[in-house]
């Protein structure tokens, strides 16, 4: 369990370090990201319309 705290932590720590370095690249992180997640979603939704149909 102490493990995952102290992992937990320095992923927090990496996050935040890296966002305070270098914001620009992180806010092009973050938009490829919900792009990602928005393609997936439309996967999805025609997948799913197309066995409905």
């Amino acid at each position: 369990m102490q493990t995952k705290k102290i992992a937990l932590y320095l992923i927090v720590v990496f996050v935040l370090y890296t966002i305070i370095t270098s914001p620009e690249r992180s806010a092009d992180l973050v938009q490829v990201g919900f792009e990602g997640i928005a393609s997936a979603a439309e996967g999805v939704g025609e997948f799913m319309s197309e066995l409905v149909r």
